[in-house]
């Protein structure tokens, strides 16, 4: 809903993969509205675009074992690897729909994607509307497809805490009519955990729309994004010590960005300060654990997702149909 205008503005086919090195894109801009960004984002950076002419791209995560870049092209159904110097290959395809018949809706392909302990490959898959792991001998294991017998919407994005447990969002925007498909089985958007036991519990089905994930660097706070249009907003959960989430709150309320922007706050990643960098509406959204607006990353489009990358300072980002880049002064947890 919220992005398909721009998602059909996109080629459909794979078209125009290309490197564009240090390259800012011209609508680009970092506003800085607060001093405290000072210590985030150097005075001198910019975004670079380093990638472009993709139809929506999802999920960024960086391969630290390959040294690349992997992010979703949903409606291409395929995922993508970046590297410095040889530009955007097809990394997976099929990665979100492996059906015979034609897909009836927009976004068939995965979205998003994150790393396990053991390095496997996690997936958000519209389409096969699963959470499933890419083995390292190319084959996919199903973690999670259905909720006490019923077929999940369509999994949207996923944050993985150090324990192993997988939490994962499901609105259904990867059906053909999303909220008024017909093939939904649940009657509600949940927020789930997935215990490295196999274990699915639902946390939460009080988010209309339910969309990027992330955790704080203690992981005593779960951040979730509300995509709907009624009350967008930048949430925040209490994690209890089994896991389960607490207390929840609206951190930020993300309508005065969306009256006058295309897009909604979409996925996200926190550094190491606790400092959320989040993506929406025009660009990314830099906010203080207090839910202070520090600046934004502007890159004029709908904006995706995040990704830590490189040493850990480089923060990546999918927006519309591009990827760039931007070396900061913090970076993600633990480095």
């Amino acid at each position: 809903m919220r992005k398909l205008l721009i998602r059909l503005l996109g080629s459909l086919a794979l078209v125009g993969l290309l490197w564009v090195g240090g390259a800012s894109g011209a609508d680009t801009r970092i506003v800085r509205l607060d001093p405290r960004l000072q210590q985030l984002v150097p005075p001198k950076a910019v975004l670079e675009k380093v990638a472009e002419g993709f139809a929506w791209v999802e999920g960024p995560v960086w391969d630290g074992r390959r040294g690349h870049l992997l992010f979703s092209d949903i409606p291409n159904n395929a995922i993508l690897a970046w590297t410095h110097g040889r530009g955007a290959t097809v990394y997976l395809q099929p990665s979100g729909y492996s059906g015979a018949a034609p897909f009836a809706g927009r976004e068939p392909g995965s979205n998003g994607l994150a790393f396990d302990a053991e390095g496997r490959l996690l997936i958000a898959e519209h389409g096969d509307r699963r959470i499933s792991r890419l083995e390292k001998d190319g084959r996919r294991t199903t973690l999670a497809d259905r909720f006490q017998g019923r077929r999940l919407n369509s999994p949207n994005d996923l944050a993985v805490k150090s324990n192993g447990d997988i939490y994962f969002t499901d609105p259904p925007f990867g059906l053909a009519r999303t909220f008024a498909d017909p093939a939904r089985e649940l009657d509600f958007c949940g927020v789930y955990r997935l215990s490295r036991s196999g274990e699915l519990t639902l946390l939460t089905r009080e988010i209309k729309a339910p969309n990027g994930i992330a955790f704080s660097p203690d992981e005593k706070i779960l951040y979730v994004t509300d995509v709907d249009p009624a009350r967008p907003a930048w949430l925040a959960y209490d994690v209890r010590a089994d896991g389960t989430l607490g207390r929840g709150r609206v951190l930020v309320d993300a309508a005065a960005f969306t009256r006058t922007r295309d897009g909604g706050p979409d996925g996200l990643k926190v550094d190491r300060h606790g400092n959320l960098f989040a993506a929406g509406p025009g660009g990314v959204y830099v906010f203080a654990p207090d839910g202070a607006h520090l600046g934004t990353l502007e890159t004029g489009v709908p904006t995706s997702n995040v990704a830590w990358g490189e040493d850990g300072s480089v923060l990546y980002v999918t927006a519309s149909t591009s990827v760039y880049r931007i070396r900061l002064l913090t970076g993600a947890p633990g480095h």
